[in-house]
């Protein structure tokens, strides 16, 4: 039996109340990620702005992506709770706004102050985990987290339709208030404040560096016009910058020291490659069901189900795993089924049966559930206290990154094959449309996802080999970071 572990100030009963607030609050983070396709349609009827239709998603991954290696940072700085309640306030602000919108232009405005809150919310609800529980409680909890995330993202599209219909759109975000004030309240009565001796400084030039970069490069990504060679200029430039001023400084927001631990840069890379290879998978397995096969676009976004449902229940796996056989060995599994599953994909034709679709999807989804829990327990385990927070937020960043790069690379991939195809309306209508194709186009868009999954395939076998040269981590009770308040 486990003996429980609980920092100073905090009882049995607080933790599970903590935890519980974490859980929901994960919920919101999880819900907001994928419940407001299902509204778009009827924005766009509300609003108007269909040519900015793609900026109401983009404005909120760029800023909750770009966000959360600062907010991990001052959460080392200023305490977990602080910074976690901040993020929380931000976000159901941004979610009235939202909800209040009356224009395209707002609703992107709001979204992407949204996207500040929520950049906080998922990792700092690991990074908290971390503290509160032991190496092998936490296996377990950051498990459920998982599960909750897995099952949040499955359950997204059907709330979003059924309160669009039943309601507004505009309570797809008034929805998170409710629930949102009563996570702010679970944690303020149940975790107690940092108590803090030292004066902080903020390397505010660093973050403003770091944010502007990262905003600068995904919107390079995520932009397909003449700018592009110019906007990614500026983010070298930025990210260069930010390099120099994180070396001059005495308390960097990213300490740079820190990329030079073998446990933390080499896991990084595996997570990058990792959230490219199954970002792109759920970008454009959902448009090969309903371009190419006829689905609805109901049946297009259950076709992912398998995959989340086999994320959930191999996180569950890895957390049982994790400390018994060791981090790498689930880090190489996980990368040998995500190919297995990419390598169906490849196998999938225009006639081919959605089953095997579906089952492509599992074991993508399952080497992703393998991978992801044991790298953030390695990574966790593999630094002090101090610097838990921006480590735990660097895995989540690191992810979001991979997933737009590899998104960008794999949309551009399919329209390179698609150049000079004939199709209804052109290439990118249909893709965004969603409608279904029929004959000599119906195959050649095929064709173009086929080199798509293939791209997949390739990113799933360079994960692969990074994993194998990850270093070695003890997760014997002697070896495990001290967690203390």
């Amino acid at each position: 039996m486990v003996a429980t572990h609980l920092p100073p100030g905090i009882t049995l009963g607080r933790r599970r109340a903590i935890t519980a607030g974490l859980l929901l609050g994960m919920s919101l983070g999880a819900l907001e990620a994928t419940v407001v396709g299902t509204a778009m349609p009827t924005v766009i009827a509300t609003l108007g702005g269909l040519a900015h239709y793609s900026w109401v998603f983009s404005a909120y991954l760029l800023t909750s992506t770009a966000s959360v290696p600062i907010w991990g940072r001052l959460s080392d700085l200023y305490g977990r709770r602080r910074m976690y309640l901040l993020g929380i306030a931000v976000f159901l602000v941004g979610s009235t706004l939202s909800g209040a919108a009356n224009s395209m232009t707002t609703l992107i405005a709001a979204r992407a102050f949204q996207g500040l809150g929520a950049g906080a919310i998922i990792p700092l609800s690991m990074t908290i985990i971390g503290e509160l529980y032991t190496l092998a409680e936490r296996a377990r909890t950051q498990a459920t987290f998982s599960g909750v995330w897995g099952v949040a993202s499955v359950a997204g599209p059907l709330v979003g339709g059924y309160i669009t219909d039943a309601l507004s759109w505009r309570w797809v975000f008034y929805l998170n208030l409710p629930f949102g004030f009563l996570a702010v309240a679970v944690i303020m009565l149940a975790y107690p404040p940092t108590q803090r001796t030292q004066s902080v400084r903020v390397d505010w030039l660093g973050a403003f560096l770091l944010f502007a970069g990262i905003s600068a490069l995904l919107i390079a990504l995520g932009v397909d016009t003449g700018a592009t060679v110019w906007v990614f200029a500026l983010a070298v430039a930025l990210l260069a910058a930010f390099v120099v001023v994180e070396q001059r400084v005495p308390e960097p927001i990213l300490p740079l020291d820190l990329l030079k631990s073998p446990v933390i840069s080499r896991n990084l890379i595996v997570v990058f490659l990792v959230g490219m290879a199954l970002f792109g998978a759920i970008a454009f397995i959902p448009l090969f069901v309903q371009v190419v096969m006829g689905a609805t676009a109901t049946e297009a976004g259950q076709v992912l189900t398998p995959l989340f449902l086999g994320w959930v229940i191999m996180s569950i796996t890895a957390a049982r795993l994790t400390v018994k056989v060791g981090y790498r060995r689930l880090a190489i599994t996980g990368s040998v089924l995500m190919i297995i599953g990419f390598v169906g994909l490849t196998l999938v034709g225009a006639d081919s049966p959605r089953s095997m679709v579906l089952v492509a999807g599992l074991f993508i989804g399952s080497g992703m559930g393998l991978s992801m829990l044991s790298l953030l327990l390695a990574v966790q385990h593999g630094v002090d206290r101090a610097h838990l927070g921006i480590a735990t937020s660097l895995s989540q960043f690191s992810r979001s990154v991979g997933a737009a790069v590899g998104v960008a690379a794999m949309g551009a991939l399919m329209a390179r094959q698609l150049t000079g195809v004939s199709m209804p309306g052109g290439a990118e209508a249909m893709a965004a449309s969603g409608a279904a194709l029929t004959g000599t186009a119906r195959l050649q868009f095929a064709a173009a996802l086929h080199y798509v999954f293939m791209a997949g395939t390739a990113l799933a076998c360079a994960s692969l080999a990074a994993t194998l040269f990850l270093p070695h981590v003890d997760f014997s009770p002697r070896s495990a970071v001290t967690v203390s308040e």
